[in-house]
């Protein structure tokens, strides 16, 4: 399969039509869409899949551009000039051999998204919604963002020549202000939390008919982050492992990963059940361990939240219903863990097997290892960490001596 000018496969979507993920009504995928108009929920693309299995050939997957859109038939672009790229994706799903004798494991891996570009798995997302919008007639966007988002969106946005205004925390990482001033995004900084960012950048979308890139407020993000699970599924031999812990804050990986599991399964790609997965947050904001643990189906907003890893400061997810849902479906479990303990496996992540990671993706070895203690992950099991982004944006965090 070759690609096409902008280096993504010409081949063609099997989107069928949009979901509620709460009453399930059905919409059409051929106008822009936020929320669903019926339950003020999120909105999934679905995809003619009895159909797609006839047709398409898992195998074809392999032998083309080695991006997220070689899963084009699963994506929801129609028209492949419409796809804004800049080569997200097919990361590498790293053996973890010194972590593994380390811990006492046999089978440990560790997704490697910060070398996506903008150095974060939000690329992935972000290039599809923004295609799919810019498809749909979207003419500009606006973003709310504890940080890589709004460096992403600010990229993306610069390479489809669309206008782009980020609303960040003040206290955001120096280097995601940077990275959107530099990508000649207008750049916002708001008092207080991301969910502060996010009212003010649905209303200026609404003043200024922008659309508003709002985590899960829009169906295609969740399409992006998918494609991660459809690339460990390949990356494992067509294979599912038996959990991903996830560092999860708006939740998106989690949800995007189960969806994509399933996909496959009803494709009959792959056999089994999908991984257990496992939200790991902080302990200054864990809105979604503490409704797990609880047995509630939705999380309340998690007040004076405060961590050191941006990612995870989210005190409200909007989808927190769908992060509850896959968590338990899947088996999973929720923890938090302390911000030192993050620091600590920045540390010990770059010792031991090279990888710079971010605090969020450090967060996913502490919760490991809490969950080894416990008897919940065996040693024989095949478990993913996410490191989400790179450790390169929260060099703060780190000391530049030994003795320092």
């Amino acid at each position: 399969m070759q690609p096409n000018k902008k280096g993504v496969a010409i081949m063609f979507s099997y989107l069928d039509h949009l979901e509620c993920t709460q009453c399930g009504k059905t919409f059409p995928h051929t106008q822009l869409s936020k929320i669903s108009t019926c339950c003020g929920k999120v909105l999934f693309a679905r995809y003619d899949l009895p159909r797609m299995r006839r047709e398409v050939d898992r195998n074809s997957w392999q032998e083309r551009v080695t991006t997220m859109w070689r899963f084009s038939e699963l994506m929801p672009v129609d028209d492949p000039d419409n796809v804004i790229t800049l080569g997200e994706g097919a990361t590498p799903l790293l053996r973890a051999p010194n972590l593994e004798k380390k811990l006492g494991l046999s089978n440990l891996y560790i997704k490697e998204e910060s070398l996506n570009p903008t150095g974060s798995f939000k690329a992935r997302g972000i290039s599809a919604a923004v295609s799919k919008a810019f498809e749909l007639g979207a003419t500009g966007f606006t973003m709310p963002s504890a940080g890589n988002a709004a460096g992403a969106a600010a990229a993306y946005g610069a390479r489809g020549n669309l206008p782009v205004k980020v609303f960040m925390p003040k206290d955001a990482p120096a280097a995601n202000k940077k990275e959107s001033v530099m990508a000649g995004s207008e750049v916002n900084l708001v008092e207080g939390l991301i969910s502060d960012a996010g009212r003010i950048a649905v209303a200026v979308a609404e003043e200024q008919n922008l659309f508003d890139l709002s985590t899960l407020k829009e169906p295609y993000r969740a399409e992006g982050k998918k494609t991660m699970g459809l690339e460990i599924a390949m990356q494992l031999d067509w294979k599912m492992p038996d959990a991903i812990i996830y560092p999860t804050g708006g939740g998106t990986g989690i949800i995007g990963m189960y969806k994509g599991f399933q996909e496959l399964l009803e494709l009959g790609w792959i056999e089994g059940k999908p991984p257990k997965f496992i939200a790991v947050q902080a302990s200054g904001c864990q809105p979604i361990v503490k409704a797990f643990q609880e047995g509630k189906h939705s999380a309340e907003p998690w007040p004076n939240a405060a961590t050191i890893a941006d990612g995870l400061r989210v005190p409200g997810p909007f989808a927190d219903y769908l992060i509850l849902r896959a968590i338990r479906e899947t088996g999973g479990t929720a923890l938090a863990v302390e911000d030192a303990e993050m620091v600590d496996a920045m540390y010990e992540m770059a010792s031991t097997e090279g990888i710079i990671a971010c605090p969020e993706g450090a967060a996913t070895l502490v919760g490991l290892k809490h969950l080894l203690v416990q008897g919940f992950l065996q040693p024989d099991e095949t478990i993913v960490l996410l490191n989400t982004g790179s450790g390169y944006k929260y060099l703060d965090l780190i000391k530049e001596s030994a003795q320092g």
